[in-house]
């Protein structure tokens, strides 16, 4: 029984070390092959292979992992009181996650069908659809668009913001501010004036 344990203690270090090394392997360069995942991970193709079957089947995991810890990390978030006040603290938290994992969402998006990116995006995107609920209930967001396209929106916005930082367009420390001004212009009712 302790050869059992102390073999399954290695293929959970293995599998950490390996989805550690693949988001730090993807962040530089979302066509980093499984041998330099592996490399990076400190174990061979084969040990690799023995618990991802495929390149495929390892960036899904990675993604898994990454949106798994984003999702986790934004519970700490409050989302109370004032929907719009609410939405920029959830924009300061949530950008710097998303820009985090950027590449991996790249490399995710060249490997994975785009139903199960949307898929790993559900309970993320729940939390947003409630918060432009409940500005919606409160009159604060516009109800003239569905909230599926608003939903549609912020994440659109966010995950521009990554790409133009990545690009050098956008400095880091901007960009929260410049996240929000452009979801609240969106999502603020027609003829009522956008807060600023």
């Amino acid at each position: 029984m302790p050869v059992t344990t102390g073999k399954r203690a290695d293929a959970q270090r293995n599998v950490a070390a390996i989805l550690d090394a693949a988001a730090a392997c993807l962040a530089r360069d979302p066509d980093a092959s499984v041998s330099d995942i592996a490399a990076a991970a400190g174990v061979g193709r084969v040990t690799l292979y023995g618990h991802f079957g495929s390149r495929t089947e390892l960036l899904d995991a990675a993604f898994v992992r990454a949106v798994t810890r984003a999702h986790d990390a934004l519970d700490a978030v409050d989302l109370t009181g004032d929907a719009r006040e609410a939405l920029a603290r959830l924009v300061a938290s949530s950008w710097k996650v998303i820009d985090e994992s950027r590449m991996l969402l790249v490399a995710a998006q060249r490997a994975l069908p785009p139903e199960r990116i949307r898929e790993l995006h559900e309970n993320p995107m729940r939390r947003v659809r409630s918060l432009l609920e409940r500005g919606r209930a409160a009159g604060v967001f516009r109800f003239d668009l569905t909230a599926d396209w608003l939903v549609a929106v912020f994440y659109t916005v966010v995950h521009g913001a990554a790409d133009e930082i990545g690009a050098g367009r956008l400095a880091p420390e901007a960009a929260a501010d410049a996240i929000t001004a452009t979801l609240l212009a969106a999502f603020t009712p027609p003829g009522r004036p956008v807060p600023g």
